[in-house]
């Protein structure tokens, strides 16, 4: 009788703990793993210096770890792809007046787009990466569901909303049943050096304590000073160019009112930026287009959820309507603070993902 082959997975190795441990984790359960890390970085910023977001040292921290626990170690060159998909859309939406969310779009678009592509080409049954979420299959409804991770406090199934479901069979997510607590403490016990491994930087390619200094350098030709305006459209000063600026922001307005002003809207077609009090910054009803449902079946036209308007948001509950096949109207039963356009809006079903899209305007 033929032996049966082991199941293939590459596993997106960034060189801290997580991806660590998940490929130790899923050689120990049997599987032909396979290391892999991401090369975006270094891209050369004008007038000059780097952006750096995959360092040397990250990357002999995976191939380190790969010799360790005895696995192959490949580096994927990823960096035009990464220029085009996600720095320049995290430019636009900024000069857009919008606030983006890269790391949604990297996931969408390279860790579970060409990097699952490039996993295919050499064989793979999978591709594993360490973020905590769950997914599970259900013979039920014959599909697989997307859970949040049992550790709350690192729970990441809100950036990984925009996943197709038809990519779903092929993603395993080893750490979505462990807490972090335990994840590094089993690093530890298997000599992981990097089990104590600072976490990474929210956003991966921005070295700078600000975003700032990317934008000036790459919309240095768009960004314009405005108006900086009242809701009664009194000019209280002037500001520096809408893409510096996000909702519900204080620092920075340089506006001496006596009380705390706060941006509550960006006026892109008038290049101005609006402000009023702290109650000016709360919302309930706004709408979502470019919606990926995760869920196998219909969609009801008018459902209850628990939504998640950013990924340290912790949630709440809403009414959805449906406003066709790609965009809602969210209402929440309680007023939220800064429902910011570009943002990504997730539904929940308690801890099931039921899809997602992106904040495209706040009704007043």
């Amino acid at each position: 009788m033929k032996k049966e082959s082991k199941k293939r997975v590459v596993v997106a190795m960034s060189g801290g703990v997580d991806s660590s441990t998940a490929a130790w984790l899923l050689k120990e359960r049997g599987y032909e793993v396979i290391g892999a890390t991401m090369c975006i970085g270094v891209m050369e910023r004008e007038p000059g210096g780097p952006i750096r977001c995959c360092s040397l040292t990250d990357i002999e921290d995976a191939r380190r770890v790969a010799l360790k626990i005895g696995i192959p170690f490949n580096v994927f060159y990823f960096r035009e792809e990464f220029e085009k998909e996600v720095i320049q859309y995290f430019c636009k939406e900024y000069e857009q007046g919008r606030t983006p969310n890269p790391c949604i779009i990297c996931n969408e678009k390279i860790k579970f787009g060409i990097f699952l592509k490039k996993a295919f080409e050499m064989g793979a049954d999978y591709i594993a990466t360490g973020h905590y979420a769950r997914l599970e299959y259900n013979k039920i409804i014959n599909g697989y569901v997307l859970r949040k991770g049992i550790d709350k406090k690192k729970d990441q199934s809100y950036v990984l909303f925009s996943i197709k479901k038809e990519q779903f069979p092929y993603i395993l997510f080893p750490l979505g049943d462990l807490k972090k607590d335990e994840v590094r403490r089993k690093a530890f016990e298997i000599g992981l050096q990097v089990y104590n491994k600072r976490e990474s930087q929210e956003v991966c390619f921005i070295q700078d304590r600000t975003y700032h200094t990317l934008l000036s350098e790459r919309l240095r030709r768009s960004i314009k000073p405005g108006p900086i305006m009242d809701k009664n459209g009194n000019v209280l000063g002037t500001h520096k160019g809408i893409a510096y600026y996000t909702i519900g922001q204080r620092r920075g307005l340089r506006i001496a009112k006596g009380k705390p002003l706060y941006v509550i809207r960006i006026d892109r077609e008038n290049n101005a930026i609006i402000v009023g009090d702290m109650d000016d910054v709360f919302g309930e009803r706004f709408i979502v287009n470019s919606i990926n449902w995760i869920v196998p079946g219909d969609i009801p036209e008018t459902f209850g959820a628990h939504v998640k308007i950013r990924y340290n948001h912790p949630g709440a509950e809403a009414t959805i309507y449906r406003r066709g096949e790609n965009k809602v109207e969210v209402v929440f039963k309680s007023p939220q603070k800064a429902i910011t356009p570009g943002q990504a809006a997730v539904f929940y079903d308690e801890d099931k993902v039921l899809g997602g899209g992106w904040i495209k305007e706040v009704i007043y």
